[in-house]
C-alpha cells in the first residue's frame, strides 16, 4: 500500500520565562493525495505552529511529519506555503510576474519558468496585471499574487496559513472559490489553517478540530458535501449546518452555535 501524501505526528514545546510551555501535545492526522484538509481550533491553540512544523519551517520537539513516507526535516521542493500576511510576502519593487517567478530560480525541474509563471498568473485571473507592482493592487489581488507564486512552484502539497483573514467578506468568498478551482486544475493536496468554521466546512473534504493548548486532535470530521461548492446553495444545505454546529460546539465546549445566517469564527 502506498504511503499517505502527508502523515502528521508532532509535539512542540517552547522555552518560556517560567519553564517549558507545551503548545502541541502529539497532534496526529493524515492527508490523502488530492485531499483538502482544514485545521480549526480555539485562538492560541498552535495552528500556525503546527503548519510550520508540517512545512519544515520549524522543528517539532518530538514526532515527525512525513511526505509520501519521507520525514520532513527542511522545506521540501514538493511543498509550497501561502501565508496570511500577503503584503509582507511580496517584494514591492518587483512586478507581479517577477514576484511569481522568484521562487523558480532554483527549480531546475521546471523547464519553462516563464510559462509556469504565466499559467499561474492566468489561473488567478491577473494576466492583465502581470506587469503591475504589488502596491498598485488591492489586498485581494495581492493575495492572488501570493497564490499564483505558490502555483507556479508546481507543488504537490499546498499549505495555507489563514490566507484570507485580512480581506473583506466578499473578497474572502471570491478567494475561497478561486482556491477550490485552481487546486482542482493543478491537482494539489491542500492543508488550510483557519479560524473560520464556515470556511473550513465549505472548502474541505476533511476538518481536523484541535483542542485548547496543549493542543491535541479533538475530532476528525469527513465533509460529504457535493462539489462543486457554491457560496449560497452549499451553505443552505442541512449537512453544512450540522457540521458547522458540531465543530463550533467541539471548540467552545458545548456552547450553542450562532444562527445559520452568521459566519462563525473562533479567535
Amino acid at each position: 500500500m502506498s504511503p499517505k501524501m502527508l502523515e502528521v505526528d508532532v509535539s512542540k514545546t517552547f522555552d518560556g520565562a517560567r519553564g517549558p510551555v507545551k503548545a502541541i501535545e502529539r497532534i496526529h492526522f493524515s492527508v490523502d493525495e488530492d485531499e483538502f484538509v482544514s485545521v480549526v481550533g480555539p485562538s492560541g491553540c498552535g495552528k500556525t505552529t503546527l503548519l510550520r512544523c508540517i512545512a519544515g519551517l520549524a522543528t517539532s520537539t518530538s514526532g515527525v511529519t512525513r511526505l509520501r513516507g519521507a520525514p520532513v526535516v527542511a522545506p521540501p521542493p514538493e511543498l509550497a506555503v501561502v501565508f496570511q500576511d500577503y503584503a509582507r510576502s511580496l517584494f514591492p519593487w518587483l512586478t507581479v510576474r517577477k514576484n511569481v517567478m522568484l521562487p523558480l530560480r532554483h527549480r531546475r525541474d521546471v523547464a519553462d519558468k516563464g510559462r509556469a509563471a504565466s499559467e499561474a498568473i492566468d489561473a488567478v485571473g491577473l494576466s492583465r496585471f502581470a506587469d503591475h507592482y504589488p502596491w498598485q493592487l488591492s489586498g485581494g489581488m495581492q493575495q492572488r499574487v501570493a497564490i499564483a507564486r505558490a502555483l507556479a512552484y508546481q507543488p504537490k502539497v499546498l499549505l495555507m496559513d489563514e490566507p484570507f483573514a485580512s480581506v473583506d467578506a466578499q473578497t474572502r468568498a471570491e478567494l475561497e472559490d478561486l482556491v477550490l478551482q485552481v487546486r482542482g486544475r493543478f491537482r494539489m493536496t491542500t492543508v488550510l489553517v483557519t479560524h473560520d468554521i464556515d470556511e473550513s466546512v465549505y472548502m474541505s473534504d476533511t476538518v481536523v478540530v484541535l483542542s485548547r493548548p496543549p493542543s491535541t486532535v479533538q475530532q476528525v470530521l469527513s465533509v460529504g458535501l457535493p462539489s462543486p461548492r457554491n457560496q449560497v446553495t452549499t451553505k443552505e444545505l442541512p449537512e453544512f449546518a450540522r457540521l458547522r454546529t458540531e465543530i463550533y460546539m467541539a471548540i467552545t465546549g458545548g456552547r450553542a452555535a450562532p444562527s445559520s445566517t452568521a459566519t462563525v469564527t473562533v479567535r
